[in-house]
């Protein structure tokens, strides 16, 4: 949610007769690592597996260049490989199922896709591995007799072993001999944006896929609601979409491209604040206080209709946005913003007093609103997530259990630390606004965050400001998010936008892919960036 919405390795040496292999990477310890914990290789193939090409006359490869950076690489001696005349994107027999990312592959590397068939010298293979060969997302990445093998127990795995060949090859111009073992830390990693207050081309979003494809994120966020504007349109409400709007073709477009990328887009339609955009089309379940005043933003949640026209948008777009995730907002409620709620919006405190008996408050009411909502996208085989400050201390009514947690801020009215969510049992995204926001024009002393400082001073771990959680609660720290938002609109055009976050962005990659210290300094992650393009 917006900052204006509200006040705001050490390795082993082996040495045989024809062949020296080196370990120089190792899995880390634990502390502070990924939701497993698990400290494994993440496809299981050992470092025997990494036999050198049998002349000695090349020098020992180092690890390929790329950012995020690779977790494992075990090197050998060998001309590593490069695309030529010859070579070819093949799949493995019974790993059809990626001719998409080999497809891709090959338009990339400007060779051909020869389908099924057997590796020749020259050529890149995808195989998909067993399903426990590792964790998910994981992937192997072989160089050996002038081939390449990616191998990996997923999809999506494979794909990763893709980008990596491609930064490689960018950055270097040869992916070097060897195997690369790689997983990423946090199972999500993404991007979030606030296509509701200023207006994205489907063309700029797809950029922004793109790129954050080869980055391995694997997250969109698109909050498209808001109280300046509804920007996807809409079959069940058409009067609440505004001028400039996605179409639903066009939202398609982006999902089948997020889709290959293996991106999954989460869709945000906040309630019960930041509604302006659906209450200027339906003024009657507008909440106001006893003097008439309009509260802004705000729908009056004691009106039946009020559930009726939210849960009728959350089916038309389930369809629409066929992920795992559903955002339900649930942040800043005006209602409970100001001195007394109970005697501004008396009609709230009744209903929650008929809803929850006696001592029931408007906290509990705006709680029950959540859960009803998360229950309906839970019939739609959603999980729900919700802003850290729209959930309440002390209240009759808790917010289900199962509801992700992202967590932005301490400076709301009410917000709490993140200790108290993850010591209560949720699972927690980071979105750190010390850290990760991205607010145009710069309001309310927010300033445009840095590359840098995310690169030097951030981890998953720190939630809120600048110090870290307990390392016991890792296992509940999903991932992160780096978030848009657009407070001021017009004060940067869409170009210096895609421009300003290519670096923090590039940064929170590195970040939750590698619990690790990053070994190259910022200067050195700047120019591989450019050498391997994803700083545009």
């Amino acid at each position: 949610m917006s900052p204006t919405r509200g006040a705001l390795v050490t390795g082993a040496a082996v040495t045989a007769a024809a062949a020296v292999v080196l370990t120089v990477a190792v899995w880390p310890d634990g502390s502070g690592g990924g939701p497993s914990g698990d400290t494994a290789s993440p496809s299981g193939t050992s470092a025997e597996a990494a036999a050198p090409s049998p002349s000695r006359s090349y020098p020992m490869s180092r690890a390929p260049s790329t950012i995020p950076a690779v977790r494992e690489h075990t090197p050998a001696r060998g001309p590593g490989w490069q695309p030529g005349e010859d070579s070819s994107v093949v799949v493995a027999r019974g790993s059809q199922v990626l001719v998409d990312e080999a497809r891709l592959l090959a338009k990339e590397l400007k060779i051909s896709y020869r389908g099924a068939e057997p590796a020749r010298t020259g050529d890149v293979e995808l195989a998909l591995g067993a399903k426990d060969a590792g964790p998910t997302e994981s992937y192997t990445l072989t160089v050996r007799d002038r081939k390449v093998k990616i191998t990996g127990p997923d999809e999506s795995g494979v794909f990763y072993g893709t980008r990596t060949l491609k930064q490689a090859l960018k950055a270097d111009g040869t992916m070097p001999e060897g195997v690369v073992n790689d997983r990423p830390d946090r199972p999500q990693r993404g991007l979030n944006l606030d296509i509701a207050r200023k207006h994205y081309s489907a063309e700029w979003i797809e950029d922004r896929i793109r790129e954050m494809g080869d980055l391995k994120l694997n997250q969109l966020g698109l909050h498209f609601s808001d109280d300046q504007a509804f920007r996807i349109e809409s079959e069940s409400h058409p009067e609440v979409v505004s001028d400039e709007a996605l179409t639903q073709a066009e939202v398609r477009r982006i999902v089948d491209l997020a889709a290959d990328r293996h991106i999954e887009i989460v869709p945000e339609i906040d309630s019960p604040g930041h509604l302006g955009a659906v209450l200027r089309a339906h003024p009657g379940l507008q909440l106001r206080d006893t003097r008439g005043v309009a509260s802004r933003g705000s729908i009056d949640i004691s009106e039946p209709g009020a559930a009726e026209i939210i849960d009728e948008l959350i089916a038309e777009y389930a369809e629409l946005f066929p992920g795992k995730y559903w955002h339900l907002g649930a942040d800043e409620y005006q209602a409970l913003t100001v001195q007394n709620p109970a005697a501004s919006y008396p009609q709230l405190q009744r209903a929650a007093e008929r809803r929850y008996g006696d001592g029931a408050t408007i906290e509990d009411l705006a709680t029950g609103w959540l859960n009803d909502r998360a229950a309906v996208v839970v019939q739609k085989g959603r999980t729900p997530k919700a802003w850290n400050d729209g959930l309440f201390r002390g209240t009759k009514v808790t917010a289900d259990e199962d509801i992700e947690i992202e967590y932005w801020t301490g400076k709301e009215i009410g917000a709490r630390p993140p200790q108290e969510y993850l010591a209560a049992g949720y699972q927690v995204v980071n979105l750190n606004d010390e850290f990760l926001y991205y607010v145009l024009g710069e309001p309310n002393q927010f300033v445009y965050p840095t590359g840098q400082r995310i690169y030097e001073q951030w981890t998953p771990m720190v939630l809120r400001g600048t110090e870290p959680v307990a390392k016991r609660y890792s296992p509940q720290i999903l991932g992160g998010r780096f978030a848009v938002w657009g407070d001021l609109p017009d004060a940067q055009t869409t170009q210096q936008v895609a421009d300003g976050i290519r670096m923090p962005l590039a940064a929170t990659s590195q970040k939750l892919w590698d619990p690790r210290k990053p070994a190259r300094s910022w200067a050195e992650f700047q120019e591989l960036a450019q050498r391997t393009g994803t700083a545009g």
